[in-house]
């Protein structure tokens, strides 16, 4: 997508601390975290949201879920993580592209908010 913040990130338009990629995933700090481990991880195929996943997404949507795994494991020195995906506005989807946020390396409270 052209006005798309993450798809400008993946294009190498604007610059971001990567910290894992691959031929279909990015994953890079946010740049405002409330965490101390605070990770973005996207697909670089553009898809607005989880609600808009389809059968076609199934694999670049399973090695999310691994990867993200993966990334909090060795980011998070296996002491727990969170894994939160915010879809549409009522959900607090700021950025329209599919992303998951992990978060670590503090106790995370429940309910989130």
């Amino acid at each position: 997508m052209h006005n798309c913040i993450f798809c400008k990130i993946v294009n190498n338009e604007l610059p971001s601390n990567k910290v894992y990629e691959d031929e279909d995933l990015l994953a890079f700090e946010d740049i405002n975290p409330v965490a101390p481990v605070h990770i973005l991880l996207i697909p670089k195929k553009h898809i607005n949201s989880l609600a808009e996943l389809s059968e076609k997404d199934y694999e670049v949507a399973s090695r999310l879920l691994l990867v993200a795994s993966k990334l909090g494991n060795e980011h998070c020195n296996n002491n727990g993580y969170r894994i939160v995906s915010n879809v549409g506005e009522d959900g607090g989807q700021e950025v329209n592209h599919l992303h998951l946020h992990i978060l670590g390396g503090r106790s995370m409270t429940w309910p989130p908010g």
